[in-house]
C-alpha cells in the first residue's frame, strides 16, 4: 500500500520586514534592496533543485510596480522555471503586505538565471 504523502505550505523563500535603514533619500525602500534579495531567493530556490554553488548570471526583465514603505512585510515567492544542464531559471515575485492590513501587492517580478559551478568556477551538472 503506498503512504499518501503530506501536503506542503506553500512558504516564501525569504520574507523580512523593511526597515528604516533600507530607505532611500525619499524614504521609499530602496530598489537596490529588492534586488538583492531577489538575488538572494533565487540562491534558496536553486540549492533545493541541487546542492551546489551557483552564480546568478542574468536577472531579465525587471519593474518595479509600486514602492515598499517601512514597515512592509516583504515576500519573495519563487518557482523554477528551466533546469538545463548547469543552469537554472527561476520566476520570483516579490509582494509587499502593509503595515497592519491585510492587503498584498506585487512589488516586482523577475526571471533569474542561476549556474552550477565547482570550485574552479566551471560549470557543473545539476543532476549527476
Amino acid at each position: 500500500m503506498k503512504e499518501k504523502k503530506k501536503a506542503v505550505a506553500k512558504e516564501p523563500a525569504i520574507r523580512l520586514v523593511m526597515m528604516p535603514k533600507y530607505t532611500n533619500p525619499d524614504g521609499d525602500i530602496f530598489g537596490g534592496i529588492i534586488l538583492s534579495m531577489i538575488d538572494e531567493a533565487a540562491a534558496v530556490e536553486a540549492q533545493r533543485q541541487g546542492h551546489h554553488r551557483y552564480v546568478t548570471v542574468a536577472m531579465d526583465s525587471i519593474q518595479f510596480h509600486r514602492p515598499v514603505r517601512v514597515g512592509d512585510i516583504v515576500s519573495l515567492w519563487c518557482k523554477t522555471i528551466k533546469i538545463g544542464t548547469s543552469s537554472l531559471q527561476i520566476q520570483i515575485e516579490v509582494m509587499a503586505n502593509p503595515r497592519r492590513t491585510d492587503e498584498n501587492y506585487t512589488v516586482t517580478e523577475a526571471t533569474v538565471t542561476m549556474v552550477a559551478i565547482n570550485e574552479n568556477r566551471e560549470p557543473v551538472p545539476i543532476h549527476s
